[in-house]
């Protein structure tokens, strides 16, 4: 079904990519690509549904087939037709703000008339489950929800091969196991699929082979016992996450000897949304403290309050025993978002990380370089972040966090889409922060994490 011949490929201007990749993926195969950050498995999924080099640009060498046909000769429709991609984030890949109309546009821009598209569109929606909310507008879906429309769009197409990057990196408990589901299906219903993932617990009786790629080559082959059966110092050298679902830690609510933040009677709504109200937190320094809860509950909403980014509609956040207004607690906290991209400023690594330092000494220089190290980042200190890949991102990211002068700090989902080795630095860069005397709080759907860093725990909803 999917053949690479001799396939390497080498991104514009720079030294990453994939090289010498010989691989076939027979029909009704679901095949998982594991590895650390960086090591090829996104740039594989891409060359399967032709995005290079129609619009990744590089140098490239050998043949990928699908279903025998040389995808780089394939227009972008007729690709569309054999392979379906499902992004890391759905969102990105939407064209209409309401549920149906989304699951339909596919149809309608292939030119398909009124009778097919419906009855595409009515078997994509019964078959990923979502009859009931054909009605909504995407943007009011849990990521779980957004994620089985984006399948569902690329499933009304009838494609043989689904591609996956990433695709629960942002997803809760719930909506993993609802994605669990629907990918059984998919398979059991003969559809080939490619898996690129480092949170490869949920794929445990799905996957029929794990392929490990490291610095752009397949280095070696799994079967799902043999995933299994792989010793804990072995999974960590290689940067991989557990292949078994990790379970939730019990962990004591919020508690400590110095309080750092408390929230009386908090409420707060988004647009016509009532997202929380009457919220009684207590959080302390030298914890870590993981803030989870289903997707949609009001986490994110929760940082962004206490962090004065977003107001509360009643109630109060007292701050080191001053109650502070959003402005103020501005100052105070650092909130460090999920979404990375709006929150670098400066053309350069390095510079991104003295801004967030009150001043440019020689002390602070060495700690930028240390951490920069710490994070394995150093190499890219005179680069711009809008040229690192996602996990490095969020990496610099944080280690902006930790720099700055604030004892308080907010990080959104800190390891969405890090691999197990990136999670564990973080996570030792936390356990630190909070050991120094901070008050660290993690929005968090990550039980690897939890487990490895976090002292106590809330669940909102």
């Amino acid at each position: 079904m999917i053949r690479f011949e001799g396939v390497s490929f080498r991104y514009q201007g720079s030294d990453n990519g994939i090289f010498d990749i010989d691989l076939t993926v027979a029909a009704g195969e679901c095949v998982v690509l594991c590895g650390t950050s960086g090591c090829g498995k996104t740039t594989v999924t891409r060359m399967v549904s032709a995005l290079i080099p129609s619009f990744y640009h590089g140098k490239k060498e050998g043949r990928v087939l699908v279903r025998g046909n040389d995808v780089e000769g394939l227009r972008s429709w007729e690709v569309g037709g054999l392979v379906g991609s499902v992004f890391q984030d759905p969102k990105s890949q939407f064209f209409s703000t309401e549920l149906t109309g989304e699951v339909a546009f596919a149809c309608e821009n292939r030119g398909m008339d009124r009778m097919e598209i419906r009855r595409r569109t009515d078997g994509a929606l019964a078959m990923m489950g979502l009859e009931a909310l054909r009605s909504q507008a995407v943007d009011t879906l849990s990521s779980g929800e957004q994620q089985r429309v984006a399948i569902a769009s690329v499933y009304a197409l009838a494609p043989t091969v689904l591609v996956f990057d990433e695709p629960t990196a942002n997803m809760d408990a719930t909506g993993m196991a609802q994605l669990r589901q629907t990918v059984l299906e998919l398979k059991r219903r003969g559809l080939t699929l490619l898996v690129a993932e480092h949170r490869i617990a949920w794929l445990d009786g799905i996957a029929d082979r794990y392929l490990y790629l490291r610095a752009g080559r397949i280095c070696r082959q799994f079967l799902p016992s043999e995933m299994r059966a792989l010793p804990n110092i072995e999974r960590h050298r290689m940067g991989l996450r557990s292949a078994i679902p990790v379970p939730l830690p019990h962990l004591p609510a919020p508690h400590g000897a110095r309080l750092a933040i408390q929230c009386r009677g908090l409420a707060c709504r988004r647009g016509q949304i009532q997202v929380w109200r009457g919220l009684d937190l207590s959080f302390f320094t030298h914890r870590v403290t993981a803030i989870m809860g289903p997707n949609g509950v009001g986490k994110t909403t929760l940082g962004l309050v206490l962090s004065g980014l977003l107001r509360q509609r009643e109630g109060e956040v007292i701050v080191n025993g001053r109650r502070l207004r959003p402005a103020r607690r501005r100052r105070e906290l650092w909130f460090c978002a999920n979404n990375t991209g709006t929150q670098f400023f400066t053309n350069s690594v390095s510079d991104e990380l003295l801004i967030s330092m009150r001043e440019r000494s020689e002390k602070n220089i060495g700690r930028a370089r240390d951490i920069l190290r710490r994070m394995g980042l150093y190499q890219y200190r005179d680069a711009h972040p809008a040229c690192l890949s996602g996990g490095q991102r969020q990496r610099l990211a944080i280690a902006c966090a930790l720099l700055s002068d604030r004892n308080i700090l907010v990080l959104d989902e800190p390891t969405s889409g890090l691999d197990a080795a990136n999670m564990r630095i973080i996570a030792t860069e936390l356990k630190t922060a909070a050991a120094g005397g901070r008050c660290v709080l993690v929005i968090t759907h990550d039980t690897e994490l939890v487990a490895e860093c976090c002292d106590s725990a809330i669940s909102l909803g």
